[in-house]
């Protein structure tokens, strides 16, 4: 097995990879995951194995973007190429979609458009969720009926620490850990076990009650894929990419019952499975890269979306709306990446190239 199947080193260089259309079907998953609560049901594998189809699909996100980070950080330029880099592939969408929010939710408010601009919260809207670190989920008047309540996006929240795990990326870096397989795998696994122990510790009459933070229980459960990515990134030169073994890791899941190890299971076999599918099948799948990264633009315009079909149409099933948000949401993502998020990214280098020279002349000014 090992002789046939490729390394993650030698599939790694270059773009022709499917990654593109995995993160794809991961937002898309998160769509049909969001629809069960937002039609006021519940996401059946939630019941099942403890964790719903959102959640793995955010775990598959952060695992692609833990190997992809790690890259572009011990490829990095400078940086201030790699901030960057990040800086602009998160924020010019976040902020558009926050301002489009905002202007919907005039239309949408039960509130009267005086008072809707009149209100704190619709002014706090954009910068708090900039900001990230509390986020703001409801504007003033708007799906307060809404089966699932009044929150604007439930999604936004992941970036958050999606940020932080960028953050570790870099101290982990910094100090030598990602030069150092053993090391990386060493922190993997003390990411896993931490992310299982407070989930198991924190569950109701587990022995830690609610002496951990809800933020530090998330943060450990999304570092766990993400640093499952970074290890895969540090491991590349060993770690081998088969469909035998993207299959066979499935084998355990199948003996665990519902709850905190059966999901830690799944997320381990869909972080290597979407690595296997991300960079091993060639072939037509190749040219979905022709078409463009709409996975972001997916994620964060899908919520709202599902959220005003709900309020239009009261009683709406989960099916109808998820056959309703597609469309909708992929003209929107679509619109996204072509007029910001492709720009955006292109201006990413040269921004970094300009601050990079004035930082240099601002030295020779004034030298230490």
């Amino acid at each position: 097995m090992r002789r046939s199947a490729p390394t993650l080193a030698a599939l790694l260089p270059g773009r022709d990879n499917n990654l593109n259309l995995v993160r794809m079907l991961a937002a898309g998953a998160v769509l049909v995951s969001h629809a069960f609560p937002i039609s006021g049901g519940k996401d059946p594998l939630l019941v099942l194995t403890g964790a719903t189809g959102g959640e793995y699909a955010v775990a598959v996100f952060f695992g692609i973007s833990g190997l992809l980070i790690a890259r572009s950080f011990d490829r990095r330029e400078t940086m201030l190429h790699f901030a960057a880099a990040r800086v602009l592939r998160l924020f010019p969408a976040l902020a558009v979609v926050l301002v489009l929010t905002v202007c919907a939710g005039a239309l949408l408010t039960r509130l009267p458009l005086a008072d809707y601009l009149a209100a704190r919260g619709t002014w706090t809207y954009i910068p708090a969720n900039l900001l990230l670190a509390s986020p703001q989920f409801a504007l003033p008047g708007v799906f307060e009926t809404n089966p699932y309540g009044p929150q604007i996006n439930g999604s936004l929240w992941t970036l958050f620490y999606e940020v932080a795990c960028y953050g570790g990326v870099v101290l982990l870096g910094l100090i030598g850990v990602l030069r150092r397989r053993w090391l990386a795998l060493a922190a993997a696994a003390l990411v896993g076990c931490a992310h299982i122990g407070i989930a198991w510790g924190s569950a109701p009459g587990g022995p830690l009650g609610e002496a951990v933070s809800m933020r530090i229980a998330l943060l450990a459960r999304l570092a766990f894929p993400f640093m499952l990515g970074t290890a895969a990134y540090v491991w590349r030169e060993r770690l081998v990419l088969s469909g035998w073994i993207a299959l066979a890791l499935w084998i355990p899941t199948a003996l665990l019952p519902a709850g905190t190890l059966l999901a830690a299971g799944i997320v381990v076999a869909l972080v290597y499975g979407a690595l296997w599918f991300g960079f091993v099948p060639k072939g037509r799948l190749l040219g979905y890269n022709r078409i463009g990264d709409y996975s972001y633009g997916v994620y964060i315009y899908a919520f709202p979306v599902q959220q005003a079909l709900v309020h239009f149409a009261p009683g709406m099933s989960p099916l109808a709306n998820i056959v309703l948000a597609l469309p909708a949401t992929l003209v929107l993502a679509v619109l996204s990446w072509t007029l910001v998020e492709r720009r955006a990214i292109a201006a990413a280098r040269p921004l970094a190239d300009l601050l990079t020279r004035r930082q240099g002349s601002d030295q020779e000014r004034n030298p230490a």
